[in-house]
């Protein structure tokens, strides 16, 4: 039997029983419930299903009732089981819970229960013992999870089934054909008195710029008129209804077009499913061409009208801003307007030879292609200019037809007048490389002249050592020789016409050109996708090869300008810096990227621009310096001249002292006048006897003090000089210091009233003098070329005539050809065989000098 637990009970074991009870009856009422409750559960959940799948709203009335008393019938028929329901009784918790917890020997019980009979002192006292040690088990009681059985009376777990179709209803049910549970109660007539819901917009064509423009809300306004542009779309879209509504167009002049509503998504469905989709949304599309008023209708009905203004797309038009031009850099420039009410779509320039081809002819090439970019919004009278580079192209000096076409977002297309122009060429200063591309244009207009070409190379290349500076240039037009004539399909001689070009750009300019050529390329490859709208990742590739060529084309421009020389600027020039061409290309980025594509287009123009004023700029700047550096020759030229002056007065000076002295052979001669002291000595003393006046000590002092003045001045002017070729990037070399200290000897040997040791400091003067302007001339043929002994040979050879003779020079010459005697040295000359004559004329002079002198003078 049991009872009460007694009063030495630990109160703590007796509150652990409690919770450990009540969560075991728990437990007992959920094994026992859940089973009992699940079918009935389980109607409910297909009564939810069916009305939240729309099932109720797309059957009659009666199967709707019918349909809702089977589920009543079957709810209560799943709640019959609940009657068997019994609730545990305290034995049963206690059992459950020492079954759950592994309890042997009943210590839950025993916590209860009591001895039976009449037990003595003894007895008590011994259960209370086992009581403790039954209590000492139950230190920590817990308990099981219910086991209801339900998979053994559902094997098939038709359960799961029936949740995971209530999940996919609920979902449904928040769609346009999802239902309600009040579907079920509702008659079909009072669901369809919902009204239709009718939504109209008009979209105008994307490139008018216009936003879309939604109707009047009120479907039964009279009074609405819209404009939009001709060729806009109408969109009327209709949820719910009848499903019985017609769309109409009439037009003002009379005409009547029905728009038919769009096709449904599912083209295959049935008979049978278009009940299904009744309340699907209905949308009619049309066009609008011209005015009229667009008529929504439900049978006789009218639900909605909406009037129309069409507003008709004007052709452009598109004529020249000026003539067709040569830009700086040699690209062709082209100005132009198109007048648009939406603004051009697209514009190119069209290109037809002026004169007619032979009727046999079969060119290689066809016409120059050069999209014209669009003026951007808002630009003065709609102006806008298009450079390209054609100096490659075959038609390249030829004169052409150009007309302008423009077309617009509609299709409708526009002509310019046409202009008779002659496109720019490259200009080419070498005759070996002018005389490639005549080939090369030959061989392009028409592929039968291949003969003819062959006859050209082979009349060049017969003597390749008169025609030919550096072998590199003849070994390619031998080689482009033998492609042209292996060459068997037109693919082949557009190869062949493609190198022709790259050799000529070889033989002129070297590799500076293609610096040039991969800027031009990168520059209109951006301009391309700027206007062909081009995604962001392809911009960033453009812009990366742009910058790359810029650095590459303004390293080589640095390299060609002279070092250390500046042109001096205007006052209101522009300095270019590289942080300004930084800052425009990354400018043209964020504008494209932005989306801002005209404004990018126009910075890129720009920036062209400037690149073409600093090609233009480079050029005049090096004929200016070369300018700079024939004045600086001219000096150079001046200096030696005036010292040849001053060392022949030094050395008429020194003869007259000597003569008045009447000393012989013991002075010092003239340098490079070996052979000829005698004659002087002797000429000096027919002076004294009778030529030249001597001079008093006197004169020869004032003569001497104004001959060391002028060298002092002399080597004055020869120390500027030396400045100004050094500013100039010029290093002079050691021939100016070895004259600069040669003309300060001499100066002092003047003060010292040494003039022979004058002139021989004087001579030294001039023949280094002379030293320092052969390096000149040599450091100005270095810097004008081309950095290889190709350019240098061309530069010797631009200075000499056809004979092969050399030409003069603006500069002194450096005595490295034939020299020509210019007038001091002819005067010195006529001096010279002068003096020979009178010494001839000397009947004292013996027989071995006067036939020394006759040799000298060629008489026998």
């Amino acid at each position: 039997m049991t009872e009460r637990p007694t009063s030495g009970t630990d109160r703590s074991l007796a509150a652990r029983l409690a919770a450990s009870r009540l969560a075991t009856r728990a437990v007992i009422v959920v094994e026992r419930a859940w089973p009992l409750v699940l079918p009935f559960l389980l109607v409910v959940a297909l009564f939810l299903s069916a009305a939240w799948l729309g099932l109720f709203t797309r059957l009659p009335d009666m199967a709707r009732l019918g349909l809702v008393g089977l589920f009543g019938i079957a709810a209560l028929a799943a709640l019959y089981p609940l009657r068997f329901f019994k609730l545990p009784t305290a034995s049963e918790i206690d059992s459950r819970i020492e079954t759950a917890n592994a309890l042997l020997h009943s210590p839950v019980r025993v916590q209860t229960d009591r001895p039976g009979g009449q037990a003595g002192d003894f007895a008590q006292a011994l259960w209370r013992e086992h009581q403790k040690r039954m209590a000492a088990r139950l230190g920590s009681l817990g308990t099981d999870l219910p086991s209801t059985g339900v998979a053994r009376r559902d094997p098939w777990a038709v359960r799961a089934v029936v949740a995971l179709l209530l999940v996919v209803a609920l979902a449904f049910s928040y769609g346009p054909q999802g239902g309600r549970v009040g579907d079920a109660f509702l008659a079909a007539g009072t669901r369809d008195a919902v009204p239709p819901r009718i939504d109209a917009w008009v979209t105008p064509p994307t490139y008018t710029g216009k936003p879309p423009l939604f109707l009047s809300a009120d479907a039964t306004r009279k009074d609405a008129t819209f404009t939009v542009p001709q060729g806009s779309d109408v969109t009327v879209r209709i949820t719910g209804g009848a499903n019985e509504e017609t769309v109409v167009y009439d037009e003002a002049s009379g005409n009547s077009r029905e728009i038919k509503p769009d096709a449904p998504a599912a083209s295959d469905a049935t008979a049978a499913d278009q009940p299904a989709i009744a309340d699907a949304p209905r949308q009619f599309n049309g066009k609008l061409i011209a005015d009229g008023a667009l008529v929504l209708k439900s049978a006789d009905d009218e639900l909605g009208r909406w009037s129309f203004v069409v507003t008709p797309d004007t052709a452009p038009q598109i004529r020249f801003a000026g003539e067709p031009r040569r830009a700086a850099n040699g690209t062709a420039e082209i100005n132009y307007q198109i007048d648009d009410d939406y603004g051009p779509a697209k514009a190119l320039a069209e290109f037809k030879l002026a004169e007619q081809q032979a009727p046999n002819a079969r060119p290689l090439y066809g016409a120059p292609e050069m999209p014209l970019a669009l003026p951007r919004r808002g630009a003065k009278n709609n102006a806008a200019r298009t450079t390209k580079d054609l100096t490659d192209h075959v038609w390249a000096g030829a004169s052409v037809k150009v007309t302008l076409e423009a077309a617009d977002g509609a299709g409708q297309i526009a002509r310019s007048e046409t202009k008779t122009w002659t496109l720019p060429e490259r200009p080419f200063a070498n005759p070996l490389a002018r005389a490639v591309i005549e080939q090369r244009r030959l061989l392009a207009l028409d592929a039968n002249a291949r003969p003819r070409v062959l006859d050209l190379m082979d009349a060049i290349t017969l003597r390749p050592e008169d025609t030919f500076d550096s072998m590199s240039n003849y070994l390619g037009l031998m080689s482009a020789r033998s492609r042209l004539k292996l060459a068997g399909t037109d693919d082949e001689l557009r190869g062949v016409v493609s190198y022709l070009w790259d050799l000529a750009l070889g033989i002129e300019n070297g590799s500076l050109s293609n610096a040039e050529k991969r800027l031009r390329q990168a520059q209109q490859a951006l301009q391309d996708a700027l206007q062909n709208g081009a995604s962001d990742e392809e911009i960033d590739k453009l812009m990366k090869e742009l910058r790359q060529a810029m650095a590459d084309f303004m390293r080589e421009f640095a390299q060609r300008n002279p070092q250390g020389k500046e042109q001096p600027l205007p006052d209101d020039a522009r300095v270019l810096s590289e942080n300004d061409l930084k800052r425009m290309m990354d400018q043209i980025e964020d504008l494209a990227k932005s989306g801002d594509r005209d404004k990018a287009q126009q910075l890129l123009s720009e920036l062209q621009d400037m690149m073409n004023n600093l090609r233009t700029a480079r050029r005049q700047g090096q004929n200016q310096q070369n300018s700079e550096m024939r004045q600086q020759m001219d000096k150079l030229g001046e200096i030696m001249r005036r010292q040849q002056e001053m060392m022949n007065e030094t050395y008429r000076t020194d003869r007259q002292q000597r003569g008045r002295n009447g000393e012989e052979g013991s002075e010092q001669d003239m340098p490079g006048q070996e052979g000829q002291q005698r004659p002087d000595s002797n000429e000096g003393q027919q002076n004294g006897a009778g030529g030249d006046k001597p001079m008093t000590p006197e004169e020869f002092a004032d003569a001497l003090k104004q001959l060391q003045e002028g060298q002092g001045k002399l080597k004055s002017d020869l120390e500027k000089l030396k400045k100004g070729l050094e500013g100039m990037g010029l290093e002079p070399n050691e021939g100016f210091g070895e004259a600069g200290r040669s003309m300060g000897d001499a100066e002092q040997s003047l003060g010292g009233g040494e003039s022979g040791a004058a002139v021989g400091q004087q001579g030294r003067a001039l023949e280094a003098l002379r030293r320092g302007a052969k390096d000149m001339m040599q450091q100005l043929q270095a810097m004008q070329g081309d950095d290889g002994n190709a350019q240098g040979t061309r530069q010797r050879g631009a200075n000499r005539d056809p004979l092969d003779r050399p030409t003069r020079s603006d500069g002194p010459d450096d005595n490295s050809t034939v020299k020509v005697p210019d007038q001091i040295d002819m005067q010195r000359a006529r001096e010279i065989l002068e003096a020979i004559r009178k010494r001839l004329g000397n009947a004292l002079s013996p027989e071995i000098e006067r036939s020394y002198l006759e040799r000298l003078l060629n008489l026998k």
